[in-house]
């Protein structure tokens, strides 16, 4: 698993409710689903009343994980996100797929490579390209 941490952003395209625990699931690289029963269990267990408050003042605190992408992309003038790489997952709590699924989407990558590339050279020894380069050299 890469470990990248950066700023701690609501993740709004992944929330439920405000995107509180999957910024913080994001933030720390663990899986999603593992916060949230941390945050309802600790709810339900005697916090009810600071965990809500805690809740709510992340929601109005912290700024949203697509805003701040915005911003990113207008100061750097390149493309927000690209294409992430594959993220292993190594322990269960961590966010990333699990070797498995990692080596199928790999494995997708590189033949879609593959497909490209077998078509780039399908193109360059057909005989129509070696006519139209001829035609452009005239």
């Amino acid at each position: 698993m890469i470990s990248k941490k950066g700023e701690l952003l609501r993740d709004d395209e992944n929330g439920k409710i405000a995107g509180v625990c999957a910024g913080i699931a994001d933030y720390f690289g663990w899986e999603l689903w593992l916060v949230r029963i941390i945050t309802v269990s600790a709810f339900f267990l005697g916090g009810s009343g600071i965990i809500f408050v805690l809740y709510i003042a992340a929601w109005v605190v912290l700024e949203k994980k697509s805003k701040a992408a915005k911003h990113l992309a207008a100061g750097s003038g390149a493309a927000a996100y690209a294409d992430r790489p594959v993220e292993l997952k190594t322990r269960v709590w961590q966010r990333g797929e699990s070797p498995k699924q990692a080596l199928q989407h790999l494995n997708h990558q590189f033949n879609s490579m593959e497909l490209k590339l077998r078509d780039m050279e399908r193109h360059v020894t057909s005989n129509r390209f070696q006519l139209n380069r001829e035609f452009n050299n005239l």
